[in-house]
């Protein structure tokens, strides 16, 4: 099997792994995949990511075609690097092979500057044409006109807040910051029309290849608010050369008054997934980044 033929008949792809014709090296996949390697014939290689059997249940339906899409998406604003996808079949995902390279200054500057290219690119709404997942857990994706403040509190917080408070991960005292959020959305400003957003853009997200430029992969694509994007950068100690990145972007596209200010509410959405996932360990995270986030609106209501 040679890339041509993989890329004529993705659907044998299963069978010549069973068979073991092709080569497979075991390589990290994150906290949810099973990934490797696969060298071809003519000396292409694609990595690819399946569903482990250790999960105990069968794989999310649409999951692999909604990360498809998303990186198709992204891909197709023609600006950030982007892995190509070889094959997306329910139970399998291939993409083209990125050689990993060194964090560089320059590596950063250009992706901050793609990064803002892409979100240029726009979007139809907030939200997607495809089903939405985060890590394992399904996001509502469906088209919303806006404005943003009320998608992403709906969206994007109430849902996750109901799972991490219902699987014990938060208190109330943490669901009473979050709601608190939710009903003062409007004050929070910086309401801007959907751009093209990676949606789960940490620093574990992004690929240093060998062509000196940041590759993205594992996204929860949709339209968005540019500025969860650059919080989700910043969060869990972010990548390096994160200022380079930064300045790079708001050169070429500068960010509206009191970005800064707002980042801990963008960051929320992310934080609760991790709640919802992970459990009590992000309890802190999470009431931090709303009592930051309730500062910022300019009235917060709890003393930190």
């Amino acid at each position: 099997m040679d890339l041509a033929y993989l890329r004529a008949h993705p659907e044998h792809l299963p069978t010549f792994l069973t068979h073991q014709r092709i080569r497979e090296t075991p390589v990290s996949g994150g906290d949810i995949c099973a990934a490797s390697r696969l060298t071809l014939d003519d000396g292409h290689s694609v990595f690819a990511k399946a569903w482990p059997e250790r999960a105990g249940r069968p794989v999310p339906e649409h999951f692999f075609a909604t990360e498809a899409a998303g990186l198709r998406w992204l891909r197709e604003a023609g600006t950030v690097a982007v892995p190509e996808v070889i094959v997306a079949l329910p139970e399998l995902l291939a993409l083209d092979w990125v050689e990993p390279g060194e964090p560089t200054p320059e590596a950063a500057e250009r992706f901050g500057r793609e990064l803002a290219g892409m979100h240029r690119a726009g979007a139809p709404a907030f939200g997607a044409d495809w089903p939405g997942f985060i890590g394992a857990l399904p996001q509502d994706n469906t088209p919303h006109e806006g404005p943003w403040s009320t998608w992403f509190a709906q969206r994007r917080l109430v849902p996750y807040l109901r799972m991490a408070v219902d699987d014990g991960a938060l208190t109330g005292a943490e669901a009473t910051l979050v709601e608190e959020i939710v009903d003062r959305i409007g004050e929070f400003g910086g309401d801007e029309p959907p751009t093209r957003v990676h949606g789960d853009l940490w620093s574990g997200n992004m690929l240093w290849g060998a062509d000196d430029r940041v590759w993205l992969i594992d996204p929860a694509a949709h339209g968005g608010h540019r500025e969860t994007d650059l919080a989700q950068l910043t969060l869990f100690g972010g990548p390096p050369h994160l200022d380079r990145i930064m300045d790079a972007y708001r050169e070429a596209w500068p960010l509206a008054d009191g970005w800064r200010e707002r980042l801990p509410l963008h960051q929320l959405h992310l934080l609760l997934v991790h709640s919802a996932l992970f459990g009590t360990s992000y309890r802190d995270a999470v009431a931090g980044a709303a009592r930051m986030a309730l500062r910022g609106a300019g009235r917060a209501t709890v003393d930190g």
